[in-house]
């Protein structure tokens, strides 16, 4: 059986899906964009400041499920353009304790809304 997670702490949906799906144990989170949820708008700043709001929109929609960030098993990160890879990498590293989960990041063309950055999560409890 599926849960729908949805929280008011990270930016809505803006199209035909939700922040979250719970199904058993496992949590798949929509991916987040540097998105301040009060504004609707970018955090302001480069790459480093978008991903640092999407890593706050992730662990809102973590919190909403009952997970956090230490229950992240696998990332997927979006990046417009490679050459921000090293500045996403180190807000990315100081958002996990521990043991980091698996990750792919790959870069495209186009982010919605021309998101310099998105933050995609699984999670297992």
């Amino acid at each position: 059986m599926k849960k729908i997670i949805a929280t008011k702490n990270a930016p809505a949906a803006i199209g035909p899906y939700n922040q979250a799906i719970q199904v058993g144990n496992f949590l798949f989170a929509s991916g987040q964009l540097g998105l301040v949820p009060e504004t609707g708008a970018f955090a302001e700043g480069g790459v480093k400041e978008q991903t640092a709001q999407a890593f706050q929109n992730v662990k809102a929609i973590l919190a909403e499920a009952g997970y956090s960030i230490d229950d992240v098993v696998k990332t997927t990160v979006f990046l417009a353009d490679m050459n921000d890879f090293a500045a996403m990498n180190e807000v990315y590293a100081a958002n996990f304790s521990g043991d980091f989960p698996a990750r792919s990041a790959v870069a495209v063309k186009t982010l919605p809304k021309n998101a310099l950055v998105e933050v995609e999560v699984i999670a297992y409890k």
